[in-house]
């Protein structure tokens, strides 16, 4: 138990001639929440999606409990996993967006269940009342049967969270799951996010509500440009960064 939920190791990544991710190391712990903010483009989101493998990693080393994120390794070779393989372990890792993106044509029930049944092969029955406990877990027991017409955006992103915990993944990604919201609107989304850090959920959240990552967050790393600058506990971060780049950013975000 030991092993780190997340491992980076010289992650390296682009798209053609642009380097996203410079060389990323970090370790995110078990039960951890893992907060990384810094400015738009600085590689955050680009990294989260690298951890699920929605984005391959050009070099490097990227695990996720143990295991190697997209890749086997057999001597000292590394060979890419096939897309069904890939698939299957990205059923462990539950990932939350800025946009909700729930089926339009689906009720709040159906959009839950649609992944257990289709995916793990559950049955219905099971499926859906694990959907009515998540669903009373965030607040929205009585939103069952609604369309995502007519929820409020935050609404939409609790039920996009149930969603993802509906598939009991061992890690949670959210990249930047408040930025589309109205500002009345965050605070029911980062309640959920609290209340699962209490339950001991493992984190990595990208966002810019420094309340939140320093009332909740157990890290808090600062990345610009593809690189980390600044990692540590976010109180220490948020109230006394020694980077220059970091005091930069901060006077304008606090």
């Amino acid at each position: 138990m030991n092993t780190p939920m997340v491992k980076s190791e010289g992650v390296h990544k682009s798209f053609g001639s642009l380097q996203v991710l410079k060389g990323i190391d970090l370790e995110v712990l078990r039960g951890e929440v893992f907060c990384l903010v810094g400015p738009s483009g600085s590689g955050k989101s680009t990294f989260l999606r690298c951890i699920n493998h929605l984005e391959k990693i050009d070099s490097g080393r990227l695990s996720v409990d143990g295991e190697l994120v997209g890749y086997r390794q057999h001597g000292d070779k590394l060979y890419e996993l096939k897309d069904r393989d890939a698939a299957k372990k990205r059923r462990e890792i539950g990932m939350v967006f800025q946009r909700f993106n729930l089926f339009p044509h689906m009720t709040v029930m159906q959009n839950i269940i649609e992944a257990p049944i289709r995916v793990r092969g559950e049955s219905a029955a099971v499926a859906r009342v694990r959907a009515e406990r998540l669903l009373e877990r965030v607040g929205l027991a009585d939103k069952a049967n609604s369309y995502p017409r007519q929820l409020s955006g935050g609404q939409q992103q609790r039920v996009a969270i149930a969603r993802a915990l509906a598939m009991e993944p061992k890690l949670m990604l959210f990249d930047e799951p408040t930025s589309a919201l109205d500002p009345e609107l965050v605070g029911e989304v980062l309640d959920v996010m609290r209340q699962l850090a209490v339950d001991g959920m493992t984190m990595i959240v990208v966002t810019h509500e420094m309340g939140f990552a320093r009332e909740v967050g157990d890290s808090l790393v600062f990345m610009d440009d593809g690189v980390v600058v600044e990692k540590g506990h976010p109180r220490d971060v948020l109230t006394n960064p020694q980077h220059e780049r970091t005091k930069a950013f901060l006077s304008k975000v606090l």
